[in-house]
């Protein structure tokens, strides 16, 4: 443990300014990332909403421009003639009841799950396997939908979603250490951007409180709000 703690000391010894612009702060932090994988570079915002109000929820979908590395698996739970949209798509499996079933089973092979209207009665029972780990099929997120192939598109380029926690914070991972900083600057500014434009009506006063970038390991940057409220 104290090996990583002088390590981490040392990737602190870099945060020298009280706030960056995301342009400044990418290429720093992939300087303090010190772990021996390929970090997660995670944006976390601290919003001024009650998520105890439904009115102050905020959540949404992003499609980050470079997507987060690697190629999401989607299963799309279909009947009819989607099933064969959602292959040509290129979803990694497609089925009805029989997918229903091997999830019930113990299956968890995939990243995202893509679902018909008309299966929701059967993708419902699933709620206790897919909801804890934020893959139940949801119409505000495009993930219960009839365009399939759209979704699945969409989910495979780099969508992401983004949820407001109980303590008012989002986060969300925009990258991994090992992407240049222009695309990770890109895909943070996306996902500002879409939180931004996210801000529920009912929320008072300063909407978002502040903004921190970190890898898995490294230390946090602090980014400088008016550089981002003014894109």
């Amino acid at each position: 443990m104290a090996k990583a703690g002088k390590k981490y000391a040392a990737s602190a010894k870099l945060v020298e300014k009280p706030a960056y612009t995301l342009t400044e702060a990418m290429p720093v932090l992939k300087k303090a990332a010190f772990a021996k994988f390929d970090e997660t570079v995670e944006v976390a915002m601290r919003l001024g909403v009650d998520p105890k109000h439904a009115d102050q929820m905020v959540r949404g979908t992003v499609v980050l421009p470079h997507g987060l590395g690697k190629s999401k698996r989607v299963i799309v739970i279909a009947s009819g003639d989607k099933v064969r949209e959602a292959r040509e798509a290129g979803a990694d499996e497609v089925g009805g009841d029989d997918i229903v079933q091997r999830i019930q089973g113990g299956w968890m092979d995939f990243d995202a799950v893509v679902a018909t209207p008309d299966m929701m009665k059967s993708v419902g029972r699933l709620g206790k396997v897919l909801g804890p780990r934020g893959l139940m099929p949801n119409p505000k997120t495009g993930t219960v939908t009839l365009d399939v192939a759209r979704a699945v598109r969409e989910v495979k380029a780099g969508k992401v979603e983004f949820r407001v926690d109980k303590t008012g914070i989002i986060h969300c991972p925009v990258g991994k250490v090992s992407f240049e900083p222009e695309k990770l600057a890109d895909n943070a500014a996306a996902l500002i951007q879409s939180v931004l434009k996210a801000k529920p009506a009912s929320a008072k006063g300063r909407y978002v409180r502040s903004i921190v970038i970190s890898s898995t390991m490294g230390p946090g940057f602090a980014i400088d709000l008016a550089s981002v409220e003014a894109a």
